[in-house]
């Protein structure tokens, strides 16, 4: 889902909430942000012990068509496609501004940059309102191109919105048949990508753009499958052990073949986690457990790379043993977490709130 896929207050009144599927998300987050902070000082991926913590962003697709199947399937025909998509801006795009902001902050003020004025004002402001409006311009070269140069984690939030678009559009409207086709047309689109790049890591950058538009279409539409096909397992598994199954595609090591595997993980793997999350049996404990991770893990998402490019340039810089190294990273991720739950509870919360309590009133 991006990340973003909470149902709307609104509707978990009365209306089932899948808390052990925001728990997961929860998780997916944290891994992100490990795998960043690894990735920054060590390059190969294979060397890495988290070193799939990419393959998060198709679980969170794959969630978000899902939640937005269960959130939206019997009232979007009505509601009308403005409506649609006012709650849909009101959910993500705060969090979409203010890590806009802090990557601007991260840039401009980075104590270990070379030159954090490398760029005019003019480019500086056009790549600010490029990333706050979420249209996507790689004009970074040191930043590999990534399409939002500001805030790097905006690309997947560009292709939920796409998704959003299209599920609003037409999407809702497809038989169960028509779902079954583009589900297996974009799993055949996601394996010749993987076979070309040898990979499921692409989307984020301006030269691997389109391969973002296949992994949200497949895995979106793969959510929303399984959402409308009610698959559902009802079973004690209970959220650390449905952590722990997620976990370890992210930690799966690197062998010959590596996109085949990947594609499975895709393919299958997420929406089997799906189905079980979705049934899963929570104790009272967990169900707070889950509750608070599902509303930290957007605000993690999106503020987390301000410090990410910090810590690139500082490990440039300074290439720290691996001692220095885990103790950084570990403070680094404790770090964002704190943060991000002060994000939620003094930004995304109040925001979000003030703005819906404003579009009921329109």
């Amino acid at each position: 889902m991006t990340i973003a896929g909470n149902v709307e207050p609104s509707l978990t009144a009365t209306r089932r909430h899948f808390k052990a599927l925001d728990g997961l998300r929860g998780v997916a987050a944290l891994a992100v942000v490990t795998f960043h902070f690894m990735e920054m000082a060590i390059y190969n991926y294979s060397k890495l012990f988290i070193g799939h913590g990419f393959l998060a962003v198709d679980f969170f697709f794959c969630l978000s068509g899902f939640v937005i199947g269960y959130a939206y399937d019997d009232r979007v025909g009505t509601m009308g496609l403005w409506a649609f998509f006012k709650a849909r801006l009101i959910r993500l795009h705060p969090m979409v501004i203010l890590g806009s902001m802090l990557g601007l902050i991260a840039l401009l003020f980075d104590p270990f940059a070379k030159d954090p004025l490398a760029y005019s004002a003019s480019r500086i402001a056009l790549m600010f309102l490029a990333s706050i409006f979420l249209i996507p311009y790689p004009a970074m070269q040191e930043r590999a191109f990534n399409l939002f140069s500001l805030n790097a984690p905006s690309w997947s939030l560009f292709w939920e919105y796409v998704a959003n678009i299209f599920y609003a559009v037409i999407v809702f409207r497809f038989s169960q048949r028509w779902l079954v086709f583009l589900t297996v047309c974009a799993a055949i689109a996601l394996c010749v990508v993987g076979y070309q790049a040898g990979a499921l890591s692409g989307g984020w950058s301006g030269h691997t753009f389109w391969h973002g538009g296949v992994r949200v279409a497949y895995s979106f539409l793969a959510g929303l499958l399984v959402y409308r096909s009610k698959w559902i397992i009802r079973s004690k598994l209970g959220f650390s052990v449905l952590s722990v199954l997620l976990l370890l595609a992210f930690v799966m090591p690197y062998a010959n073949g590596g996109w085949v595997r990947e594609a499975v993980v895709v393919l299958f793997y997420f929406p089997l986690l799906i189905v079980l999350g979705a049934g899963a049996t929570l104790t009272p404990f967990s169900e707070k457990l889950c509750t608070f991770a599902g509303n930290l893990s957007y605000p993690l998402y999106m503020t987390h790379y301000a410090v990410i490019w910090i810590f690139g340039n500082y490990y440039s810089t300074y290439k720290p043993d691996s001692a220095h190294l885990a103790l950084v990273v570990t403070s680094g991720v404790l770090g964002m977490v704190g943060f991000a739950y002060l994000v939620m509870v003094l930004y995304d919360i109040p925001v979000r709130k003030y703005l819906s309590l404003k579009n009921r009133g329109a």
